[in-house]
């Protein structure tokens, strides 16, 4: 995923607004954080666009699975330590105040055994009283298959057309990104195949509950997909 959009994806996403979702984070966090830290962890940072913000409030570092956002990431943050590694097994042999895994990446471990194991990934690298941020995916009630997308990049040297269908198999959800890419050069054709599974927020609270987080969950979150808070409490 994303080998060949990597170059495209600030634009495609430039819908976001990321410096406000870091000061939605900012406030939540300030409200809630016990460790007595300042670091933070992004997983599965991206571009690296959350942290040209975070970076500026916190010792923060990001990992991604891409080589090529990665590169971006480096590139936009270039003081920032950044790490390529799988969100359901790593080990950076350190642990932060604060974790997060935003835009819905958690819905790329497909499936509750692998979510299980990435949460507890997660929390082997948390300090006691430290909190753990993740924005999820769709439910299976709120996903939708059969229903069709389409998106636009319009630039003077630049036309991005985007269009997908969502299907879904049993908890799955899977697309595939059609994108007509148009540039001086030429245009070309690029598809992208998507699977994150679907969750229910009952399910994701239960995995960090019985990983001995204290949980709350807002329906709402940065973009209105849900947020989930779970607090490593002190003494663990």
């Amino acid at each position: 995923m994303f080998t060949k959009t990597a170059y495209y994806y600030d634009k495609i996403y430039s819908f976001k607004d990321y410096q406000a979702e870091v000061e939605s984070l900012r406030s939540l966090i300030r409200g809630r954080l016990h460790s007595g830290g300042n670091s933070l962890l992004d997983i599965a940072c991206g571009t690296g666009s959350h942290i040209e913000y975070l970076k500026e409030h916190f010792d923060v570092e990001g990992l991604d699975i891409s080589e090529e956002l990665l590169e971006i990431a480096q590139t936009r943050n270039p003081t920032i330590p950044f790490h390529l590694g799988d969100m359901i097994d790593f080990n950076l042999g350190r642990r932060f105040d604060v974790i997060t895994c935003l835009f819905s990446s958690i819905g790329y471990v497909k499936t509750l055994d692998n979510l299980t194991r990435t949460i507890g990934c997660m929390i082997r690298h948390l300090v006691p009283g430290g909190l753990l941020l993740i924005e999820p995916w769709f439910t299976p009630d709120t996903w939708h298959p059969g229903t069709v997308h389409a998106m636009l990049i319009d630039e003077p040297k630049l036309k991005i057309a985007r269009v997908n269908t969502s299907f879904a198999k049993g908890r799955l959800s899977y697309f595939d990104l059609h994108h007509l890419i148009a540039t001086p050069e030429g245009t070309e054709h690029i598809v992208e195949h998507h699977e994150l599974g679907l969750f229910t927020t009952d399910e994701i609270s239960g995995i960090l509950k019985n990983a001995g987080l204290s949980v709350a969950h807002d329906p709402d979150g940065l973009m209105g997909r849900g947020l989930f808070i779970g607090e490593r409490l002190k003494g663990d």
